[in-house]
């Protein structure tokens, strides 16, 4: 079967793909007074601006077909031909794409990145970021394309220019990848400068096959100690609660309380992009944090904690169920952000830098449901 060999990479958290953390922490730069993120939210072709010799950046190629990429896979050990053709040859591979995959400190934050091949990458991408030819062009160019979240939430100014491991990076765009947890895009030029691995990632895009199926396949068709996880995933029907979901599914009152009141400790606590706690948060750190408190294992990002159970309409929400919004305008189907509710109308949340915990109303705009927290299945997302 043919198949598609490219640059490719997709990062997820700690509990599911343990990514290479290279080189020491970066010193932060001085500190100073950020200007709020422009509203333009992919990058405009400025390369008249840049002072590069003319020709040193090889035009991006168009965009071609769209792949839905559905599983993503990480080894210890640079891809071989022999195992691509492994995975290649499995029923129901549509496609393949490479990539460097690893965690990098950027503007003082430790953030899942991937290095890829602009032309090729860009198709793996949800279709508003795969059109933009100076998004792409701008990241071949030396630039880093950050999430919507961590740009918007996490105060990275467009264009502004911030610490990494070898030097300042310009924010080039806000380009969600549609990955998971995987925030910054950089080529695989600067990759290189950066220590990133090669070509430790893999994305997979079989579009018509169960991907927890292929995911097993997968496991036993590579090395020992290879991860996988499931993106965009093709999976039967998830259940409703009016499916009768077996006694015992949900949380405890007391455990419901617990939760709560843990969460309620940290009020006033600042929001920090990718803090779990136990002195800042983020909105699924606070979420994975308090109900950690109450002997509920929660994973770490809000894709994730979305799976946790069924949902439930709004009208029939309860205190200690989780409210998610898509609030992502490059990626409209993303879950971007999650808080707890609270009761009456009300939930709390770790909103977005500069703001605190606190309780407020629960605002509908985005709304993307509500979901009631299952400890069992919350403990079986990977």
């Amino acid at each position: 079967m043919p198949f598609i060999v490219v640059a490719l990479v997709a990062v997820l958290t700690a509990d599911v793909l343990l990514l290479v953390q290279t080189g020491e922490r970066a010193q932060p730069e001085a500190a100073h007074a950020r200007p709020a993120p422009e509203q333009t939210l992919m990058a405009q072709n400025q390369q008249n601006q840049r002072q590069q010799p003319a020709g040193t950046v090889q035009p991006v190629a168009p965009l071609g077909k769209l792949h839905k990429p559905n599983l993503f896979v990480l080894t210890s050990k640079p891809f071989t031909n022999e195992l691509l053709q492994k995975v290649a040859k499995l029923r129901g591979v549509r496609a393949l794409e490479l990539a460097d995959a690893a965690s990098i400190v950027l503007d003082d934050k430790r953030v899942q990145t991937l290095a890829v091949n602009p032309s090729s990458f860009r198709a793996y991408t949800p279709k508003v970021t795969a059109s933009s030819d100076a998004l792409w062009q701008n990241v071949a160019a030396g630039d880093v394309a950050v999430s919507f979240v961590l740009g918007n939430d996490g105060g990275l100014a467009l264009h502004s220019r911030v610490s990494g491991p070898a030097g300042p990076l310009r924010i080039g765009a806000y380009a969600t990848t549609g990955f998971g947890a995987v925030d910054a895009v950089v080529s695989k030029d600067i990759g290189r400068t950066l220590g990133l691995p090669h070509d430790n990632a893999l994305i997979v895009s079989a579009p018509d096959t169960n991907s927890a199926t292929l995911r097993t396949k997968i496991l036993k068709a590579l090395p020992k100690g290879t991860q996988v996880a499931m993106v965009n995933p093709v999976l039967p029907q998830p259940q409703t609660v009016k499916q009768n979901w077996p006694a015992g599914s949900f949380m405890t009152g007391e455990q419901i309380t617990a939760a709560l009141q843990a969460a309620a400790s940290k009020l006033g606590r600042p929001y920090v992009w990718g803090a779990e706690g136990p002195d800042t948060f983020d909105c699924s750190g606070l979420v994975q944090w308090a109900y950690a408190q109450a002997g509920v294992r929660m994973p770490r990002v809000t894709h994730q904690q979305w799976v946790t159970g069924p949902q439930v309409p709004l009208a029939q929400a309860q205190p200690g169920d989780l409210i998610f919004w898509r609030l992502d305008p490059t990626n409209p189907g993303y879950i971007s952000h999650v808080a707890i509710y609270w009761g009456d109308g009300k939930m709390i949340q770790a909103p977005r830098t500069g703001d605190v915990v606190k309780i407020s109303p629960v605002y509908t705009r985005g709304l993307a449901g509500v979901v009631r927290v299952s400890p069992v299945a919350a403990a079986q997302v990977r």
